[in-house]
């Protein structure tokens, strides 16, 4: 089984620093160092264990190698096929189709990104549980990112707090959107009736969408959205709200009679990779189901 290592070659500008603080440096916690210590995990200098007091020199090699992370028994691996757009040792980034969830929930314990993910890691020996960066709804469609570690998934999660991380959607929303860029800031909550649908609301957390329309279509707006913040279905929600929901989106408004599924795409994925230190950028197009939407707007 291969567990997740990490190596430094140490130069002038760490000289005479203890490997606890030279870890601390880049966010690997006291909780994590424990972990590493009581788990499976080692430390090494030059191919030598060492404990967290060592003091790092000038052209030592400082590995460090995390424990096994062990899946939730309640988890299984599937032999789903996965559309991979990318991977390295640290993050898988996947272009998610609609009608599967992300992860598995209580009705259906089965049959989600999360299962498929596991049962790819087994097949490839991976010592790793799921650790979701980027999640979306069950029948919203296109990039979604994935870390391979509990280390890597930490330092992605603080750069979406500070949008390093950002998503880009492509949504075709009914009648046409006036005026055709702006920003939707209206704070958005559980709906009290509801234990799946969110609504506008003053007691919700505030909630910022940015929206431009690409092209307008006889009877809908084809729309390119960027979130500034994260609030579950932000987009459906806010674009309900000013009275343009997403085709398909019967939750919210919209009507299912040319898409089945809500008319939402993450069309476009940008991050800042925390451990090879460059900014990646994919895209993935249009499922065939909104390509068709668009088509029939104009027939």
């Amino acid at each position: 089984m291969n567990s997740f290592v990490l190596t430094w070659e140490i130069d002038g500008n760490s000289k005479e620093m203890s490997i606890k603080d030279f870890l601390a440096a880049r966010e690997i916690s006291k909780r994590a160092l424990t972990d590493i210590k009581f788990s499976g995990g080692r430390i090494e200098v030059n191919g030598q264990e060492e404990n967290v007091r060592y003091l790092l020199k000038r052209g030592d090699r400082l590995t460090v190698i995390f424990p096994p992370e062990i899946p939730s028994s309640g988890l299984l691996g599937e032999d789903i096929p996965l559309d991979i757009v990318y991977e390295d040792n640290h993050v898988l980034v996947i272009n998610k189709p609609p009608g599967i969830n992300t992860i598995p929930s209580r009705d259906r314990p089965d049959g989600s990104i999360a299962n498929a993910v596991l049962g790819y890691y087994k097949q490839k020996m991976i010592d790793a549980t799921i650790h979701i960066v980027t999640r979306l709804d069950r029948d919203t469609s296109g990039l979604l990112l994935i870390a391979k570690h509990r280390y890597c998934h930490h330092l992605l999660s603080k750069r979406q707090k500070t949008n390093q991380l950002t998503r880009t959607y492509l949504a075709v929303a009914e009648g046409k959107i006036c005026p055709e860029k702006g920003v939707i800031d209206a704070p958005i909550g559980r709906k009290p009736t509801s234990i799946i649908e969110r609504e506008v609301n003053e007691q919700g957390k505030r909630a910022v969408t940015h929206y431009e329309v690409i092209r307008l279509l006889p009877s809908h707006s084809l729309v390119e959205l960027k979130l500034e913040t994260g609030r579950t279905h932000q987009i459906r929600v806010h674009l309900s709200h000013i009275g343009h929901p997403l085709a398909g989106d019967d939750l919210y408004g919209g009507s299912t009679e040319l898409i089945k599924r809500q008319a939402l795409h993450c069309v476009k994925l940008e991050f800042y990779h925390p451990i090879l230190d460059e900014k990646l950028i994919f895209t993935a197009e249009l499922p065939k189901d909104m390509k068709q939407l668009a088509k029939a707007d104009f027939e």
